[in-house]
Order: structure tokens, then C-alpha cells, then sequence
């Protein structure tokens, strides 16, 4: 069953929206709603707000936990039930911070259950970049991006899970070091000391190769 079914079948038997809550959460003509606004309705019962939060956010979600497990098995899984808490969870949904700061935080503590449940948890390298150039037609250049970029992906699993957490969490989903604090539930001081250590350590990783004869 999919996420958006499934989001439909635990709102059957909800109470219908009344009209002047509709028209309590209309968007502007030319505005997107945002992203609390959508929970609220699906909330209040609007299924097709749901959807529109899930086509917003999957794909980036998704990416975030491919690169944050290493292993597309796990990513699907905890993508689900990621998902599945964010269904379970919207009667008692308020807006007290962003939409975004509130999925991460979930998806963040997903994770860490996973490890805690796979106490042999290895990373398996079973993702590939982004683009994989045809080097028969590609340039250089195009072929030495390619090959950082699969050095920042192998680098990016040689460091700690906390700081790999916060390097995404930054880079991948663009969140401020104080969302991220609030996301691992760390204060802002230490998301910025993991993000230091892991900056430092991809780059050093990233230019050993090159120095290399």
C-alpha cells in the first residue's frame, strides 16, 4: 500500500471539513500554502493537503536518508516509517516550529532507533552518484567531477554517524545550525563543532587522491 493510501485509509471516518474551515486555510491565488498550513488540513481531514506535502518532500527526504544509511534497503524502511509517523502523528500536530524542522527531527530519531535495532549496523555501498557521465563522450572536467563526487560519497560513510547527520542535514537539506540543533536535539554550539569536524574531514579526504602521484 502506498504512503498517499495510506494516509487515505486512516482518515476515513474523519469529520469532514466544514466550510469555514476551508476557507480558514485557502492560499492565496498566487501563493503556494505552506507547509504547516497543508498539516493542518490533512488534520482537520483534506487528504489531498497530505499529498501535497509528500510530493514537496519525498525526494529530498528520500536522498537524505539514502546518503545518511548508505544502504537502500534501510533508507526504504526507514523512509516508510518515517512517513508512517508523520500519518500517525497529525491529530496531535501543532505549528510550533517548521513543517521541515519537524519531519527531519522524526526521520533523524527513525535512524537512530535503526541503529539502536542493527547494533552491527554497516554501511553498504550499493548507491551510485547522482550522474554517471559516459566517459567515451564526457570531458575532463566532467569525468573529475564525477570521480570527487564518488569520493565525497565514500568519504561521507568513513565518518561518524552524528557528524554525517549534521553534514547532510546542512548541505543536503539546507537547514541552519540552529534547525539542526533542534532536529538531533543537541544544542547549536555542538551542531556546529560536528559540522566543523566533518567539513574538515570530507576536504581532507576529497584532496588526498590528488595529491597523490
Amino acid at each position: 500500500m502506498t504512503m498517499v493510501a495510506n494516509a487515505r485509509t486512516l482518515t476515513i471516518g474523519a469529520v469532514p471539513l466544514s466550510r469555514a474551515a476551508q476557507l480558514a486555510y485557502a492560499p492565496t491565488m498566487d501563493t503556494a500554502p505552506e507547509d504547516s498550513a497543508l498539516m493542518l488540513r490533512y488534520r482537520d481531514g483534506d487528504v489531498a493537503a497530505f499529498e501535497a506535502l509528500y510530493r514537496r518532500h519525498n525526494d529530498a527526504l528520500y536522498r537524505y536518508l539514502l546518503r545518511l544509511c548508505h544502504n537502500r534497503d534501510a533508507a526504504e524502511d526507514i523512509f516508510q516509517e518515517v512517513w508512517g509517523k508523520i500519518i500517525k502523528a497529525r491529530d496531535k500536530y501543532r505549528p510550533t516550529a517548521k513543517f521541515t524542522t519537524f519531519l527531519y527531527r522524526v526521520a533523524h530519531n527513525c535512524f537512530i532507533d535503526h541503529i539502536r535495532r542493527n547494533k552491527r549496523h554497516t554501511h553498504t555501498a550499493d548507491i551510485e552518484p547522482d550522474h554517471q557521465p559516459d566517459t567515451g563522450d564526457c570531458t575532463e572536467m566532467q569525468v573529475e567531477r564525477s570521480l570527487a563526487r564518488r569520493r565525497l560519497l565514500d568519504a561521507l560513510q568513513q565518518i561518524p554517524d552524528e557528524q554525517r547527520d549534521v553534514f547532510l542535514l546542512r548541505e543536503e537539506a539546507g537547514f541552519s545550525l540552529d534547525d539542526i540543533a533542534s532536529i538531533t536535539g543537541t544544542n547549536r554550539e555542538t551542531a556546529k563543532s560536528r559540522l566543523r569536524y566533518a567539513v574538515n574531514k570530507l576536504r581532507a579526504a576529497i584532496d588526498e587522491p590528488a595529491g597523490k602521484s
